[in-house]
């Protein structure tokens, strides 16, 4: 069992390729919410990718290459903060591997060690405590394979949604079944991948819910685009952006 530190003052945030590219507003939005309690947030500037998409791939050399960047970059022994279970996963469970015959392999480990995903941080650590702002909603979450089957992320993110006294948490039936994104196995394998992202979309539209949530932008980029591909107007955001305007008197 991963075992959580005391409250600390001070954190690194991994902001991750895909919250940069395509979804800045859940990475500010996150930082915004470790800052209302108080941490200081700090962002490593050269920070890029984590590797995983050349190591889900089998070039390990090159993820190796790319991830030596990063280990670098969080020398102060104080969490990691990232807001990705898949990035995280990809982090925690093979930096370790990836660099054990490598002159960076303390580095690694400590990163690996000191890495945790945003909404495990904000319930075991910050012991976060929400109040709900905002309009009666009905939602939906997804949660991610690497999230649920490699950090072991499963109730965090709805004990978070749950004490949001405005929101109508409707559950998935097949919440389990991945997406069908998995990185580049949506492109070695795009018709397996199509059919598994209909599943999902068709599991969202039953639910009736009027946004779809997730802690992974992965999963967020390919099940909305299949929503739009299908004429769904689902909303769909990441967690952290939902909770920041749900629980903020100033939204920006």
């Amino acid at each position: 069992m991963k075992k959580y530190p005391k409250k600390s003052k001070a954190v690194y945030f991994f902001g991750t390729c895909l919250v940069d590219l395509f979804y800045p507003e859940a990475g500010m939005a996150a930082i915004k919410l470790l800052q209302r309690e108080g941490v200081e947030v700090i962002f490593p500037q050269k920070q890029t990718c984590c590797g995983q998409p050349a190591f889900n791939s089998g070039f390990h050399d090159e993820a190796r290459k790319v991830a030596a960047k990063q280990v670098v970059l969080f020398p102060k022994d104080i969490p990691i903060v990232i807001p990705s279970g898949s990035c995280g996963a990809m982090i925690r469970k093979h930096y370790t591997e990836l660099f054990k015959n490598d002159d960076l392999k303390t580095e690694a480990e400590s990163v690996a060690e000191r890495i945790f995903e945003l909404t495990e941080f904000l319930v075991y650590v910050l012991k976060i405590k929400l109040k709900d702002l905002g309009e009666p909603i009905k939602l939906t979450w997804h949660t991610s394979c690497h999230a649920k089957r490699e950090m072991g992320i499963d109730t965090e993110p709805k004990e978070l949604l749950r004490q949001l006294k405005n929101v109508e948490l409707l559950e998935l039936e097949r919440e389990d079944e991945c997406c069908g994104f998995g990185g580049t196995f949506a492109v070695k394998e795009p018709h397996i991948s199509a059919a598994m992202v209909k599943d999902k979309v068709d599991d969202i539209s039953k639910t009736g819910a009027s946004r779809l949530l997730s802690g992974d932008c992965g999963c967020l980029l390919n099940i909305s685009g299949a929503m739009k591909y299908s004429g769904i107007s689902t909303d769909h955001q990441h967690i952290a952006e939902f909770i920041w305007e749900r629980t903020s008197n100033n939204k920006s």
